[in-house]
Formats: structure tokens, sequence, C-alpha cells
């Protein structure tokens, strides 16, 4: 198989339809041999019904239903897991992702060596203040933490390499930064293509004004997990070392001066180094604790699905 579109989706029934239509007509003209896996997630409205309609028709398109609304991290990975296409391509239910840019994304691929190319929606209709200013801030933000100098971290149209997508783990809210996972699990192959973008056609977008403080923990964390994820002790280990010998430090000095300098003079307990010298120290042992606690987990802890899929379709 050469192609796998994973398409993730919550209450889009009224541009599954049209999409399934343009997608099957641009798949057809390049003859593609090519799956469809739509990811339901959580969707109150009559999605699900129209992916079943479709299924039925089509065996080429498959459906994934999760119980409740997971969100769009775990969608994709319920995806990644079933995409057998040599070549995998992401993309949004909404009609704001051509699927005319198909083509160009697969030979991006197989002709140019990539082992991912993410779009960039360079020419944007969405709002100004709501999306367009928060989004260049948060790819800033992304392209100084990371290292990769993409303009467009966040966008839905993306195109991997199948051992891409069988290596990275999806979860959380990290769907904004899967080129920064794939970089960290060592698919340094990561390329660019301006792609159009689309007005919304139907419907309201489903992220709220929540999605920016998420982005920013997202980014922190992402930060922290590409650096010390799989090694936390070298982070807090080395925080634990650093305070504990500035405490011991200051613990030496006030032994020494009460010792030698001023054996006679007021307590150790009535001078504030005493207290710089106990948090420290205090401080010091609970960092290097959370090092090696931290190890402990890293090293007793496997990966595990955070969504329940409740109904599946031609799997």
């Amino acid at each position: 198989m050469q192609l796998s579109l994973v398409i993730p989706l919550l209450n889009e029934e009224e541009s599954l339809k049209e999409l399934y239509d343009w997608i099957a007509n641009v798949m057809q003209s390049n003859r593609f041999l090519y799956e469809i896996i739509f990811i339901d997630d959580g969707s109150t409205d009559g999605s699900w019904e129209i992916i079943q309609r479709i299924a039925e028709n089509d065996n080429r398109v498959k459906g994934i239903r999760f119980l409740k609304n997971f969100g769009k991290s775990q969608a994709l990975h319920a995806g990644f897991l079933e995409a057998q296409g040599e070549v995998v391509i992401t993309m949004d239910a909404d009609l704001q992702d051509n699927p005319e840019e198909i083509p160009e994304l697969y030979e991006s691929i197989t002709k140019q060596d990539f082992d991912m190319v993410s779009g960039w929606k360079k020419k944007r209709y969405d709002s100004l203040l709501a999306k367009n200013l928060p989004s260049k801030l948060f790819n800033w933000a992304a392209r100084r933490t990371s290292g990769l100098h993409l303009h467009d971290f966040n966008c839905g149209l993306k195109a991997f390499r199948n051992k891409v997508v069988k290596n990275i783990e999806v979860s959380g809210e990290m769907h904004r930064y899967i080129p920064v996972l794939a970089k960290n699990a060592g698919f340094n192959r990561i390329g660019e293509k301006v792609v159009r973008h689309q007005a919304r056609k139907y419907g309201t977008t489903k992220f709220g004004a929540e999605r920016f403080i998420n982005g920013f923990l997202d980014l922190v964390t992402i930060w922290f997990v590409s650096k010390f994820g799989k090694r936390p002790m070298h982070l807090f280990g080395a925080l634990g070392v650093l305070m504990f010998l500035v405490g011991f430090a200051f613990s030496l000095y006030l032994g020494i001066d009460k010792l030698f300098l001023e054996p006679t003079g007021r307590l150790i307990t009535s001078r504030p180094q005493f207290y710089i010298a106990l948090t420290c120290m205090i401080m010091g042992t609970q960092f290097f604790l959370a090092g090696f606690l931290g190890e402990l987990f890293v090293r007793s802890t496997t990966p595990s699905a955070r969504y329940k899929i409740t109904e599946t379709l031609n799997i």
C-alpha cells in the first residue's frame, strides 16, 4: 500500500462526505493504492453514521470510534497504529487542508528522501488576533527550543515515512509538536512545504482560548522530555548536588567561625546563614531524591494507550 491518510475528527458531519469525495478523486486521478482512516474522537453529532455509510461502500475506508473525546493527539496515535501505507499523511476533517497537496507530499517523502514533511500555511484565513499572532509566537518559541527551523509546527497536513509514525508516541496534546517528537526519535531529515489554507466552510473551531496556555505548557514539557526524559537524574541530581554543596559550604563556614573565630559569640541558630544552609541542604536532598525516583519510574513503566475504542470499521 502506498498511502495511508489519517484523519482525526470531532463533530464534522457536514464536511465528511465532501472531504471523502475530494480525497477519492485525487487518489484515483493519481492511481494511488491507499486507505483512509477516520478517527472519531467522541463526536456527538452524526459523524460516525456518515463514516459507517462511506465504509460500507468503500472497504479502503476504515473507522475508529472513541468512547468519548480524548483529544487529537490520542486520535492520531490510534490512527498511526493502524496505518499500513508506505507514506502516512495526516490532515484535518474540516476542509481547511487541501487534498490536492497529497501527491506532492507523497513525492517529497518517496523521491526527496525526507523522513517527514510538515505543511506550512503561509497565507492563512484565520483571525489575526485569535489565531495568527499566537501561532507565530508559539512557532517562534518552538524553533528556539527545538532547533528545528519550521514555520508552522501545528499544521494538520503532514507526511511521514511509515517507520516514523511507528516510532513516536503522540500523547497529551503533543500533536502540536510532532516534528519535535520525530527529531527526538532520531529522524532528522525533516522538511517543509508551503500548502494552501482554506477558510473553514462548515461549523466552528473545536479549540478554545485555553489552547494558548496548553500550548506553552506542552512546549515546556517537550523541552524537558527531549533533554531529560530518559535521564531525569541528570537534571534533578545536578540541581540537588549543587544546592547541597551550597548549604554545606555555609554550614562549614558557620562551624569554623563558631569554633575558631567567635567561640563565645552568638548562637549559630540566631544567624541568617544557618537557615540558608539548612534550606539549601534540605532542598538539595529533595531534588536528588526526585531525580532518583524519576529514574526508577522511567525504567519501570511501559507506554499505554490513553484512550478507549468503542467501535471499528474495516479493521
